[in-house]
């Protein structure tokens, strides 16, 4: 009896073996979007979410879990069991700047694993058509020339873009008056009416103010300059500002402890449709500079990113409540 019972009991006993060794993915995948649909992070996940159910033959579901700043998204990717089926769409703010600046449920460096960065949203440096100077160093002399005087908006105390911004501030020496608001829209808004001097946001918010002649783009982020804003030129050209490169990444991050092997396949498919037009189009078209980085490319690329601005929000003093 013991023997036929054995006997009736191997062939599960192989195929559960078999399901536990199938390739990756055998089964739906969940990505994870921290904010609501329609931002830069939601458009950029779901291009590759679409791709990877393309080439790795299993549903790649993008979802929206929105809130506190991307913070609840990101909270359930760090507590999901690390098999490579619920992947986070990443970005800077809850990875890097978030963390920073205030409490959150996870710890940024220790609960993630790298995937690939796809793209990084360049910022520009934007002022009214009237404003004096006509160009960044100009700019700058300016500022200097009247500590205290000049304020600059942003989409609120801590964000991604109010970091960058700082540091851009501390690396050109400057003595400036934050003025913040709930998001980029309104804080574009208020330095096309004149009630704040400048504001540095993503070319994605202010794009469209730009071309309509509404704002005058004085400089980029991105060291070389970005295809998304030709002809504004880096800010990194102007002296003391050679550090200042960079912007707001967006990619792809599982828990930490996921398989180094689902790490490499979903990595690997990354890298190859980001060479594809089709897909780099898709990409620039949710307001990025197409621009994968691979798994370990992305952790220096964070790590790097996660000192500078750490030193910005020490000079500026940046600190959320709560």
């Amino acid at each position: 009896m013991l023997a036929r019972r054995s006997l009736l009991a191997a062939p599960a006993l192989l195929a559960g073996t078999a399901a536990a060794q199938a390739p990756y993915p055998n089964r739906p995948v969940r990505v994870i979007i921290p904010w609501p649909p329609g931002q830069a992070t939601d458009l950029a996940a779901r291009v590759m979410a679409q791709r990877l159910t393309e080439t790795l033959g299993q549903p790649f579901v993008a979802e929206n879990r929105a809130g506190a700043g991307g913070l609840i998204g990101t909270d359930q990717v760090a507590k999901a069991t690390p098999d490579g089926y619920t992947l986070l769409a990443a970005s800077t703010g809850p990875i890097v700047t978030s963390p920073l600046v205030q409490r959150v449920p996870f710890n940024a460096e220790r609960d993630f694993a790298p995937i690939s960065i796809t793209g990084i949203a360049p910022l520009v440096l934007v002022v009214p058509p009237n404003f004096p100077a006509q160009n960044a160093a100009e700019f700058i002399a300016l500022l200097k020339a009247n500590p205290g005087r000049y304020t600059f908006s942003s989409s609120g105390t801590g964000a991604t873009a109010h970091i960058i911004a700082s540091w851009f501030h501390a690396l050109a020496g400057v003595d400036v008056v934050h003025v913040p608001f709930a998001g980029s829209a309104p804080a574009l808004t208020a330095v096309m009416g004149g009630h704040v001097n400048y504001s540095i946001e993503t070319v994605a918010a202010a794009g469209a103010a730009m071309r309509n002649g509404q704002l005058r783009a004085l400089g980029i982020s991105f060291r070389n300059g970005s295809s998304l804003a030709p002809g504004v030129p880096p800010l990194a050209a102007l002296p003391g500002l050679g550090a200042f490169d960079g912007g707001a990444w967006i990619g792809l991050m599982a828990p930490a402890g996921t398989p180094a092997s689902v790490i490499e396949r979903i990595d690997g498919e990354v890298g190859r449709a980001m060479q594809l037009p089709e897909i780099r189009e898709r990409v620039a078209a949710s307001g990025l500079e197409p621009d994968y980085r691979n798994a370990s490319a992305m952790a220096t690329y964070i790590t790097t990113q996660r000192a500078a601005f750490a030193e910005a929000i020490r000079v500026a003093n940046i600190r959320i409540e709560g």
